[in-house]
């Protein structure tokens, strides 16, 4: 069978065609026909070395994966042969709260420890895996694991309702799946990014404010306006750094931060009398448990919510896709299919 493999290195270049036996489930284990993947994040700065310096090479990566059970082992329950699929990002966090034993960044696959999801088979244990909504295709399942489950709680903890303001940052997978989540409750969406042909596509999912941050540095200001001096409810923080400041600006008195991305650095420094003034909730997750997936793929298939694809590579290019990644010309999300 065939996979990808990052070897003899870091960087895109690394990433490499490879044969591999085909695997046979063993008692209590699922075999799967994969047949998508998308590229989040943390699957680039997996592969550039900057997630884990010390990973040992070769290594598969890529989280978020989608296929058909193919088998199943002795044991098995709750799954069956011709069951379609998605990856789940932290299998031991099947519900409850997040601690140190369900949470272990080792047991997510492709970050580091775990093989990822560029492969045609893969054994899998029950807990990696939940079915899918029928009308979803495979390519857009594999979107879901760690941007649809992120975007659904920063929504979901900063209790979202009809009529709420929410403000995003970027037309990356997260806040576009933020933006359809958001119209779907019955909330008005505000949206920055830099591209006016970006904002137009997010106009036409719905987004009903939009802002060049490029030809409008003062942003939060304008937020602000548009709220009529109230600000935002929730915003979901995709770029960290000095942005985080900016949308506490933006926020309303006891509104609701959810950072879940660092594109634009991992500190951040913020003026504490302001934080402290806006009685701002300012909250940090990573993705999310099964059951959040469960009520997400809930969600998605009672609204018919299609996740948004920019662009989908063939297995043999996903050097190509990684590259198409990182050059951040995507609105919405990069796959891989094969």
């Amino acid at each position: 069978m065939k996979s990808i493999m990052l070897r003899n290195g870091f960087g895109v270049e690394n990433l490499t065609l490879a044969e591999m036996p085909k695997p046979e489930p063993e008692a209590g284990q699922i075999l799967v026909k994969l047949k998508a993947a998308s590229l989040n994040y943390v699957d680039l700065l997996l592969v550039k070395g900057q997630l884990d310096p010390n990973l040992r090479l070769p290594f598969i990566p890529v989280s978020d994966g989608s296929g058909i059970v193919e088998a199943i082992g002795a044991g098995v329950t709750g799954f069956a042969p011709g069951d379609r699929v998605a990856t789940t990002y932290i299998p031991q966090w099947v519900d409850g709260r997040c601690t140190r034993e369900n949470s272990r960044f080792e047991t997510r696959p492709g970050s580091g420890t775990t093989p990822g999801q560029l492969l045609e088979y893969k054994v899998m244990q029950p807990n990696e895996l939940i079915k899918i909504p029928a009308a979803l295709r495979y390519a857009e399942a594999a979107t879901l694991p760690i941007a649809g489950v992120t975007a659904w709680n920063a929504l979901a903890y900063g209790k979202i309702k009809a009529g709420d303001t929410v403000l995003l940052h970027g037309t990356g997978g997260v806040s576009i799946f933020a933006l359809q989540f958001a119209k779907a409750a019955g909330a008005r969406v505000i949206i920055t990014s830099g591209d006016d042909q970006k904002l137009a596509q997010a106009q036409e999912l719905g987004a009903d404010h939009l802002i060049n941050s490029k030809q409008h540095p003062d942003w939060a200001s304008a937020v602000v306006d548009i709220t009529h001096g109230e600000g935002a409810d929730i915003v979901v923080e995709t770029i960290g750094g000095s942005n985080l400041a900016k949308s506490i600006h933006a926020l309303r008195l006891g509104g609701h931060i959810a950072v879940v991305g660092f594109l634009g650095g991992v500190e951040s420094t913020i003026n504490l009398i302001a934080f402290n003034l806006k009685h701002a909730n300012i909250y940090g997750f990573s993705v999310g448990n099964t059951r959040d997936f469960a009520d997400m793929l809930r969600a998605v298939e009672a609204n018919a919510i299609p996740p948004i694809i920019a662009r989908s590579f063939p297995l043999e290019q996903t050097a190509a896709a990684f590259s198409y990644l990182e050059s951040g010309r995507h609105f919405g999300k990069v796959v891989i299919e094969w």
